[in-house]
């Protein structure tokens, strides 16, 4: 039996009670830090920085030092999967991800190589071993992936899309071949993860970025059906004999919250639009919630940044079960002065509404 953890992040994934609410950030890690920018500039490019392990294990280590969050996150890319299944991948200069060439048809697939993670992904797993060393057992470190659907996106796309026009086109008019890349990438994912468990991450999260570009049945079908498929083939207990948490985070899917507690996660994240307090209703206590203030309200003062924390602290209520995050990443323009008051507001006033 897993024995029970000490560190309040990984109580909160087991909805195990807490003194305060542990609060990370997505994107925590990233261009509104000085020393981020900094040491990408050291780097050369993004991609390199994703690719030393020292750097990125610097980078990760940053927000916990400057801001002192619950959670560390590993810091690399959700893209380095296409990149290991033979597909080259580029970042132009305020362009975002190019990936090529791109997969439109069943042929196109078969271009697809095999990953062992050890191998093509290897660097990803040394810098979670230098983090987990460098952090001590501290703080608990969060791994992650891309979910198989917002991985497939970008892969028949060739890069970010406002559209969807041809992942939409195959979802639609070759749904077959769809389903074979989705069942391919949901046991890359899964080995991936596994290795990342096996290097030392302490709890997964699978971003599920686009999930909310679809209807309702085809989320069900072409989202959270390989989200399921990688839950199952995850290993949820850690080398140290710890649990291993699974964070389903499925941006603008709020109205599927059902369905997601049933995926078999431990934890579902949430996007701003959905009600903190309604959810942990919906939910019945089956999974942890995390989430979900809108992250501009950071382009605030402190002190609607404190109020802010304070009504989804009372939404939820001193229930177990809630890690406190944004309902999206930290963006490049965002005052690093705010998150310090983010995460005092979070501690204080969650000691408060605990107490009672």
């Amino acid at each position: 039996m897993p024995t029970e953890p000490t560190h309040r992040f990984l109580r909160a994934c087991q909805r195990l009670p807490v003194e305060q609410t542990p609060i990370w950030l997505m994107r925590q890690a990233g261009r509104y830090l000085p020393e981020y920018m900094k040491v990408r500039q050291q780097a050369g490019d993004f991609l390199t920085l994703c690719k030393n392990p020292e750097l990125a294990t610097e980078v990760t280590l940053q927000p916990v030092c400057r801001f002192g969050v619950d959670a560390a996150i590993l810091f690399s890319d959700i893209l380095v999967i296409p990149e290991a299944m033979g597909m080259g991948l580029t970042f132009g200069s305020g362009e975002g991800p190019i990936l090529e060439p791109v997969l439109r048809s069943a042929a196109d697939l078969d271009r697809l190589t095999p990953v062992d993670p050890e191998d093509q992904l290897g660097y990803v797993l040394q810098t979670v071993t230098l983090i987990r060393r460098a952090l001590n057992e501290k703080t608990p470190l969060i791994g992650f992936s891309g979910s198989p659907w917002t991985l497939a996106t970008y892969m028949v796309e060739g890069g970010s899309s406002k559209t969807f026009r041809y992942i939409k086109g195959m979802l639609f008019d070759q749904p077959a071949v769809l389903h074979r890349l989705l069942d391919r990438l949901s046991g890359v994912v899964a080995d991936y993860l596994n290795a990342q468990i096996a290097h030392g991450a302490q709890a997964v999260q699978i971003f599920d970025t686009w999930g909310g570009v679809l209807g309702p049945q085809e989320f069900m079908e072409f989202s959270l059906r390989s989200m399921q498929q990688v839950i199952q083939r995850l290993h949820r207990v850690g080398p140290d004999g710890q649990k291993v948490p699974v964070i389903l985070f499925s941006k603008g899917c709020g109205a599927q919250l059902e369905a997601m507690v049933e995926s078999g996660c431990d934890v579902v994240g949430l996007d701003w639009t959905t009600d903190l307090g309604l959810a942990r209703q919906r939910v019945q206590g089956r999974v942890a919630l995390q989430g979900n203030l809108d992250p501009a309200v950071l382009y605030a003062a402190p002190e609607r940044v404190r109020q802010a924390v304070r009504q989804l602290l009372q939404a939820y209520g001193p229930h177990p079960g809630h890690i406190f995050n944004l309902g999206h990443g930290m963006a490049q323009d965002m005052d690093p002065e705010r998150v310090v008051d983010l995460v005092a507001a979070v501690q204080e006033e969650s000691r408060i509404i605990l107490r009672t």
